[in-house]
């Protein structure tokens, strides 16, 4: 029997985004500074592109493109499942690399995949955990490699076999930020991953649980639906350390490549710091949570 899905979480989160309304703060206000500092590196902006991959449809070598124009901009980059050719082109780049990995049922494979990340120069390594099920009762299939989910002492154990900073990608709850941090876990992705599961709570709804629950021990990236720097700013508002932007990039490469990639960063940057000198923000540090208010109408 066929089911009608629910209103769509992509939807629900932009919505969401939207509702958050910004105080304006001009006295005192000064031409602010976005650079932010994250596993010991410093970058021009707190936007950082989504963890992508398979672009070669939008421009040819498009991960390294899209890589080589983040780096362009003082950005961090989020690398997605794709071959291990595809990682160490973007670091050849000079661009820095978080890797993402799926959770494969083939558990060595994971291992693997973290030792090429090291040998590549990754900045940081992780686990996307949200891609375990699919909605025919069972477990993903993607390229012809089964997933299977993650279990807080397995995620320990890769915390401990790997010499590289560990980012859990998918965390949507306060249990899931406890477990992280008590698995050792070095930063989180809060994300739904465009809508893995429908109603999905939107990120920036959950982001301040999460925050207490983690009192800044780890980096909290942040994603989905993210398209302009005062999107950018809520989020900063709420509590994230940097954001990754996807479907604007994606169309920035499309048009030229490298180039379009840089150019879309430094524009939803140049907008993230409008907005903070619109709200007497100096820099990230001093985001102030009470500027961002959900609207009620």
């Amino acid at each position: 029997m066929h089911m009608t899905r629910t209103v769509s979480s992509d939807a629900i989160t932009r919505a969401y985004l939207d509702s958050l309304l910004v105080e304006m703060r001009h006295i005192d206000a000064v031409r602010p500074d976005t650079s932010m500092t994250v596993y010991g590196r410093t970058f021009s902006t707190p936007v950082a592109t989504a963890a992508l991959s398979h672009l070669n449809g939008h421009y040819p070598d498009g991960m390294a493109q899209m890589a080589l124009g983040a780096h362009q901009a003082g950005a961090l980059v989020f690398s997605g499942m794709g071959a291990n050719e595809e990682l160490t082109g973007m670091t050849a780049t000079g661009a820095s690399v978080i890797k993402i990995i799926k959770p494969y049922a083939d558990r060595q494979s994971i291992r693997n995949r973290i030792r090429h990340a090291e040998d590549a120069g990754a900045l940081a390594v992780g686990i996307d955990i949200d891609h375990a099920f699919n909605r025919q009762h069972g477990y993903d299939v993607i390229e012809g490699m089964s997933m299977y989910p993650m279990s807080s002492t397995e995620i320990a154990e890769l915390v401990r076999f790997t010499s590289l900073p560990f980012v859990i990608k998918g965390v949507l709850s306060r249990q899931d930020a406890r477990k992280c941090l008590d698995a050792g876990v070095q930063g989180m992705v809060v994300s739904h991953h465009n809508g893995r599961l429908d109603c999905a709570v939107p990120p920036l709804m959950i982001l301040p649980e999460i925050v207490e629950e983690t009192q800044g021990k780890v980096p909290l990236f942040v994603d989905c639906s993210l398209q302009t720097g005062l999107d950018v700013f809520k989020a900063l508002a709420l509590g994230a350390t940097a954001c990754s932007v996807g479907r604007p990039l994606m169309a920035r490469l499309k048009e030229k490549g490298a180039q379009g990639v840089r150019e879309g960063i430094e524009d939803i940057t140049r907008d993230l710091a409008y907005t903070m000198a619109m709200t007497c923000t100096p820099d990230l540090a001093h985001i102030d949570r009470s500027i961002v208010r959900e609207g009620r109408f």
